[in-house]
């Protein structure tokens, strides 16, 4: 926290986060049952606390600023990731899931979703891929066609993070016949509305709430739409941008949680008549393991200050991201190794960590995706 990416205002947000987690996140890693509670009570305890607010532009709608802090939803998601997954993902949901009603939502829009979205009384959800739509989001096949004062949607959305237990979701269908991006709009879907069916619940290797939706001539007001018709890739690719660089701190949050837990384990550990701290090749993992993490914090923060100083950040976001779940996930898999068989044992931290980190090298944009972005900005400069 001393790195001069950070204000007065960060360094005490990580101190009190920190001592608030520490006494209010009490993982069990070993009980996976009933997520769905979990997450909706985590929701709420992180919006009572007041945390949720940092996740919303705007003090008139609970924002604790007029816009968000990209370093303060990056110093929430890492501590909060370093306590527990399931708590960053609870978080990070509440901020994507309303990020587009923040930057393009109505004045109404506003008022009727931001407040208990920061109070944590009503769950969010980002609904964009698609089981054809992925990566690719221009081939996008859900549809909205416009009946008078009102838009029909049919088609499936898939791999929705708070499927299931969302109040609403943040819908993208393509409006127009044109190809590509510019035919999508996106819209605010209440859950209970007609026509909107949880098609499949999906189980994952670290669980949380996830779900196919199904949309049967669902029939939303126009007034739910959400900036301009034709407008959606722009709402989300710029909500997306919000967030991107969280993923990164979240990674960060799960590997030095890794290295915590291995630090301790082979101090402890005896083998061979010492400790596995005093062999070198442990120190070597070790060494390993703490400059991979600094080099991502570092990406990670540069990115996140840039976006804070109102610089466009396309390049310096995908380099962050691809760095650190790709880090965290070799420093993950070495403190597994380092546990040995413990490593492997459900109920072991490092194992629920292993789980954890697979999914951040592909949700918001995979590896691959990144890589190809930091290729397309470097020709486009050069």
């Amino acid at each position: 926290m001393d790195w001069p990416f950070f204000d007065a205002p960060h360094r005490q947000l990580k101190q009190e986060l920190g001592v608030w987690a520490t006494a209010h996140i009490h993982p069990n890693h070993t009980d996976e049952s009933n997520v769905d509670a979990q997450c909706q009570a985590l929701v709420h305890q992180l919006g009572q606390a007041g945390w949720l607010r940092h996740a919303i532009a705007g003090k008139a709608y609970g924002g604790l600023n007029d816009s968000v802090d990209t370093r303060s939803i990056c110093l929430l998601r890492e501590e909060l990731a370093w306590h527990h997954g399931l708590a960053d993902f609870a978080f990070a949901m509440q901020g994507l899931g309303s990020g587009a009603i923040s930057l393009f939502g109505s004045e109404s829009q506003k008022q009727h979703y931001l407040p208990r979205v920061a109070q944590g009384n009503a769950i969010a959800a980002f609904a964009l891929s698609e089981p054809e739509a992925g990566s690719d989001v221009a081939a996008m096949r859900c549809s909205a066609m416009r009946e008078g004062d009102s838009y029909v949607l049919n088609g499936e959305k898939t791999w929705i993070s708070n499927g299931g237990i969302a109040d609403f979701y943040v819908v993208f269908a393509r409006t127009d016949d044109v190809p590509g991006a510019k035919g999508i709009s996106a819209f605010i879907v209440d859950a209970t509305c007609a026509g909107l069916e949880i098609a499949e619940r999906i189980d994952v290797v670290a669980p949380h709430p996830l779900a196919r939706l199904r949309f049967v001539n669902a029939r939303i007001p126009a007034l739910q739409r959400i900036g301009d018709s034709g407008g959606g890739f722009k709402v989300a690719m710029a909500t997306l941008d919000v967030f991107r660089t969280s993923v990164a701190a979240a990674a960060l949050g799960f590997a030095g949680r890794a290295l915590h837990e291995s630090l301790a384990w082979v101090k402890h550990r005896q083998m061979f008549g010492q400790a596995l701290a005093d062999f070198q090749i442990t120190q070597t993992k070790l060494a390993d393991m703490a400059t991979q993490l600094d080099a991502a914090r570092l990406l990670t923060y540069r990115a996140a200050w840039m976006r804070d100083q109102g610089e466009r950040i396309t390049q310096e976001a995908a380099m962050a991201k691809l760095t650190a779940t790709e880090n965290a996930q070799r420093i993950i898999d070495m403190a597994v190794q380092l546990h040995g068989g413990m490593g492997v044992k459900k109920g072991c931290i490092v194992e629920s960590l292993y789980r954890e980190i697979r999914a951040l090298r592909i949700y918001e944009g995979a590896t691959e995706v990144q890589q190809l972005i930091i290729g397309r900005e470097l020709l486009k400069a050069n």
